[in-house]
């Protein structure tokens, strides 16, 4: 599970690159979550008497810091940096997953895992930096962007392995999405949406790659991620966020890439990180 999601959410940032082309940041975030809310739109529907809405304070959280505001800030900072920039630094997310989780959801220390973490988190740098030969450019203000994202999805990832435990991953998938879909659809209206998609050449698939975001990136993943935070632990599902470079690495290969030694040890160092911090 942890592999096959490293691999949709890998491709993400190729999505949303394809997605910028035609559409600005904010209509490309608030298409990805309309989309997402109405593909779960009937499985809120039937499911609402199985919510338990007295959670709705975290099921709101969840909805906001692992979905809605990360989606806004990647869209933003990717019209600035690359796509392997924000890949690594994506890889900060199990780092702040322990760090919340001992400061706020007194989750235990465990020297094993921040060494585990902190292995993947090297290996994850050593990947984008020395694989890609130092050649990166990138705004500061636009890597916070990522950072205050890659805090959100830790802030998700604690709440449903704290307070989310009792809860089929669908329905809290379903209960999150559905409050975000009506004011972001509002928030639509009021820009140049559909003047974009009459006249910019690439609006259709642009529009097709947003879809394809929302669907597997989003609402497959979504699922998927919290089914694994609930059978693990939050920092292990969240070294989702270590696997995603390597998906690039590949990506790049299948696309007449050259592979060097530091994509090797880069890789191996992120697995070996893995292994560490499940390890029991």
């Amino acid at each position: 599970m942890l592999f096959f999601l490293s691999l949709v959410w890998g491709s993400s940032f190729i999505l949303i690159k394809k997605g910028l082309v035609a559409y600005p940041p904010d209509i490309m975030a608030s298409l990805r979550i309309i989309i997402a809310s109405f593909a779960f739109l009937p499985i809120f529907i039937i499911r609402y008497k199985d919510i338990d809405w007295s959670k709705f304070k975290y099921l709101l959280t969840v909805g906001l810091a692992g979905t809605a505001l990360p989606s806004y800030l990647f869209a933003f900072a990717q019209t600035k940096i690359t796509s392997s920039v924000a890949g690594v630094l994506n890889s900060l997310t199990p780092l702040f997953v322990l760090l919340l989780g001992i400061l706020f959801f007194k989750q235990a220390f465990s020297g094993a895992k921040l060494v585990g973490v902190l292995i993947g988190l090297i290996g994850a740098i050593v990947l984008t930096i020395f694989g890609n030969e130092g050649a990166i450019e990138f705004d500061n203000l636009y890597i916070c962007y990522i950072i205050l994202a890659t805090i959100f999805y830790a802030t998700s990832a604690n709440t449903v392995h704290h307070y989310l435990q009792d809860m089929n991953s669908v329905t809290i998938s379903a209960a999150a999405f559905i409050p975000l879909g009506i004011p972001c659809l509002i928030y639509l209206m009021t820009t140049d949406f559909y003047t974009i998609f009459q006249t910019h050449e690439a609006a259709t698939s642009s529009l097709m790659y947003i879809i394809l975001l929302a669907m597997a990136s989003t609402v497959m993943a979504s699922v998927l991620f919290f089914q694994l935070v609930k059978k693990t632990n939050a920092v292990f599902a969240s070294l989702v966020a270590y696997i995603i470079p390597i998906v690039a690495v590949l990506w790049g290969v299948i696309d007449g890439e050259p592979i060097t030694v530091f994509h090797l040890i880069g890789m191996a160092l992120i697995l070996f990180g893995v292994y560490i911090t499940k390890r029991k």
